[in-house]
């Protein structure tokens, strides 16, 4: 059962440490290369295919803005730029016109000799297996592709979790103690009597049957000369 317990435990906090990857806000420096508008099917309940922008009719099948960049190391990564909206993750973004325009104007900048680095805002996966795009929530100029980036938000927000967690976690501790220990205490008890009553009864019923076949064995010899 423990090793169940630990299982189960640990699965928990790896499922837990998937949600915050996923959910959670991070930044990558890339150059801005393209830009593009697509028309794809959005299957109702498609893991990562975004929602419809912000007062839009919910259809079939929706317009996707599309990010083309290029990281330092000349590899090709692509961002989507879709409304959050008031759903879920809660970055309530309504702006996918205006980060659209800044994409562009960046993208003709890089068209120059000068190289325009960009720290891009995201959330999500690039699972390219299943055509998973990362969805951008801003865009900001830095100096190159060396320029250093400290995720404050993600260091705030993971020690205020870390905190609550820690603080429920003390509180079930003294329910625990409080409440469910004293009956479960109780409850050992009573199965322990129990265990031993059965215990008694079956060693009083099997001392009546070795006496029985002790007197069984006495009435065979006495007449019967059985050994």
């Amino acid at each position: 059962m423990k090793f169940i317990g630990f299982i189960f435990k640990l699965s928990l906090f790896f499922l837990l440490c998937v949600f915050l990857h996923y959910n959670l806000p991070d930044r990558d420096i890339v150059r801005i290369v393209d830009t593009e508008v697509s028309r794809v099917d959005k299957r109702d309940g498609a893991f990562g295919r975004g929602e419809p922008d912000v007062g839009t009719d919910r259809m079939e099948t929706i317009d996707v803005r599309y990010i083309s960049t290029m990281r330092p190391n000349g590899k090709p990564m692509v961002y989507r730029n879709q409304d959050t909206g008031w759903g879920w993750p809660p970055y309530f973004k309504f702006d996918t016109g205006d980060l659209m325009a800044e994409a562009q104007d960046l993208a003709a900048k890089n068209g120059t000799d000068e190289q325009i680095w960009v720290a891009v805002k995201h959330y999500g996966w690039r699972i390219k297996l299943f055509s998973l795009y990362p969805n951008a929530i801003s865009l900001k100029e830095v100096d190159g592709p060396n320029a250093r980036l400290v995720p404050w938000f993600n260091i705030i927000f993971l020690t205020v979790l870390f905190g609550v967690l820690l603080f429920i976690w003390s509180l079930w501790r003294g329910f625990r103690k409080k409440r469910i220990d004293p009956v479960a205490a109780k409850i050992d008890e009573s199965i322990d009597a129990a265990t031993d009553k059965v215990g008694d009864t079956i060693s009083d019923a099997t001392s009546g049957l070795r006496n029985e076949a002790s007197g069984f064995r006495r009435f065979m010899r006495r007449w019967f000369g059985s050994r």
